[in-house]
């Protein structure tokens, strides 16, 4: 008979994670310098207001090879200029690894950009699921008016490239254009 030693006691909670072995991240404007379009207007918002959170459990060492990862981010409403609050984006180290996200609360899309730099977006919403191939950047936009919350599994050994985004950004961006979230190439 085998017996199974839990590894610890996470409880998942609609989008709440809770356990002394979560990771919780909180991300500001303030952190946020030259990821969005506008750096005069982010410059001008107050450095400490809240733009995301994540909390994460990793569960294995980074780079484990089969390892999973479980995170739950929240991003809250709001602009910089016509761009709508999002996290900063990144591919994978190890650029051939998947990922998972589902939606839990709120609305907004998941931004999607090949090698190539084409890009994409898929609405996400309470209950949706997305599947990101290997090789994808992505980020996720709020374009509602509460918080967007999503959930993310990930490969332990896939690491974040958040230099190439930093470096290059998306090819477009997410931007109220007349009241509606439309993807501008730039």
């Amino acid at each position: 008979m085998t017996t199974h030693t839990a590894l610890s006691s996470i409880t998942f909670f609609s989008d709440d994670l809770k356990g002394k072995e979560v990771i919780n991240k909180v991300t500001s404007i303030g952190l946020l310098k030259d990821v969005f379009a506008d750096e005069k207007s982010r410059a001008a918002i107050d450095q400490d207001k809240l733009v995301y959170e994540v909390q994460a459990y990793l569960p294995v060492q980074e780079g484990t090879l089969g390892g999973l990862y479980l995170g739950i981010t929240k991003i809250h409403p709001g602009k910089v200029a016509d761009e709508y609050f999002m996290t900063r984006g990144h591919f994978h180290e190890l650029s051939d690894r998947a990922e998972y996200y589902w939606g839990i609360k709120g609305e907004g899309y998941l931004i999607l950009m090949d090698r190539d730099r084409n890009t994409r977006m898929e609405k996400m919403t309470e209950g949706s699921l997305h599947y990101i191939q290997a090789h994808t950047a992505h980020r996720v936009v709020n374009t509602g008016n509460s918080i967007l919350s999503f959930g993310a599994c990930w490969p332990s050994d896939a690491g974040h490239d958040y230099k190439e985004i930093a470096d290059h950004g998306f090819s477009a961006r997410l931007m109220d254009q007349n009241g509606n979230p439309e993807l501008v190439v730039v």
